[in-house]
């Protein structure tokens, strides 16, 4: 039994309840004659079904900005999809928006966020919301959190920001298991005109070897972190490739299709467990040749998260 995907679909211990209640009916009924251990055994195995598909569906809330943006918002539900999941996708999102800034906005509940909330494929965008109303609008599996990018490489940066952060989302989050991401984002290229380069001597690999230092060294001293997706990874692989560096629209915004595409496909397995190279969705405004080479740039980071995979011998 199938279900559109992002539907809002019962947990296992409602379809029992359901089941219950059916069975009290039917037995008040004149049918109850022709209930037998078969027909129950056939609405158990339907009502059990359904909770087994709801456990399909993925719900991500990330606390960002731009990165964000162009890592979850637009190929990331139709990758899901065409692998067998459904997400529920959430961004609380401010331009630029570094830690320091969430932090002090979830401690006065300031009303500052572009809420953008994916369900079904369909994006809805709620302006002036506080944190703690997306926090709460959802039983989130995972909660993501990043620094903003001109601070990305520098370790100090999080601190005390990150854990007075995440202390802040544990408390208003309604799912108990919840689990906590932190998202590695990418370095700048070559010739960004970003003044935040300069923090990197505006080289592009030392920039990338800063980040991947500072979120590993993030991440091991917040050990509440489950997973760390290496989106910055996959763009660095990506930049070897016969693509080579264009994988920005302005020197540090992600290019919109493949640039997008990749960022997603490492979501994708970060969070699914499920490899995206071969996966079906490739929008119109991707090549087979970018698609192919996204899907394994992405692989190669979650296999590799802290080093850059030659891709060198992949051609368009």
């Amino acid at each position: 039994m199938t279900f559109p995907a992002g539907s809002q679909l019962l947990s296992t211990e409602s379809c029992y309840y359901i089941l219950v209640f059916l069975i009290f009916r039917i037995n008040n009924l004149i049918v109850k004659k022709y209930l037998n251990r078969y027909i129950l055994l056939i609405l158990l195995l339907t009502f059990c079904s359904l909770g087994a598909e709801a456990r399909n569906v993925i719900k991500i809330l990330t606390i960002g900005n731009s990165f964000s943006e162009d890592a979850v918002e637009n190929y990331l539900y139709d990758l899901a999809k065409a692998a067998g999941d459904s997400l529920v996708i959430g961004n609380l999102y401010i331009g630029g928006c570094s830690l320091e800034t969430h932090s002090k906005n979830s401690a006065s509940d300031a009303p500052n966020y572009s809420y953008r909330k994916i369900v079904g494929g369909t994006k809805t965008v709620t302006p002036k919301q506080t944190m703690a109303f997306a926090i709460k609008d959802e039983p989130w599996d995972y909660i993501s959190f990043q620094q903003a990018s001109p601070y990305s490489g520098l370790y100090e940066s999080y601190f005390p920001y990150l854990p007075n952060l995440m202390d802040y989302v544990a408390a208003h989050a309604s799912n108990p298991k919840v689990k906590y991401i932190l998202h590695r984002t990418w370095a700048y290229a070559k010739n960004s005109p970003h003044k935040g380069f300069a923090n990197y001597q505006n080289d592009q690999d030392q920039m990338f070897k800063a980040i991947v230092k500072a979120t590993n060294e993030v991440s091991e001293k917040v050990q509440r972190f489950k997973i760390l997706i290496p989106a910055g990874t996959a763009i660095q692989n990506v930049r070897t490739s016969a693509i080579g560096d264009s994988l920005t629209r302005d020197g540090y915004h992600l290019q919109l299709t493949y640039g997008r595409y990749t960022a997603a496909c490492t979501w994708l397995e970060a969070l699914t467990g499920k490899n995206p190279v071969g996966n079906s969705y490739i929008p119109e405004t991707i090549t087979k040749e970018q698609a192919r080479i996204a899907q394994n740039a992405a692989h190669y980071a979650i296999r590799r998260p802290g080093k850059v995979t030659s891709m060198a011998k992949f051609q368009l």
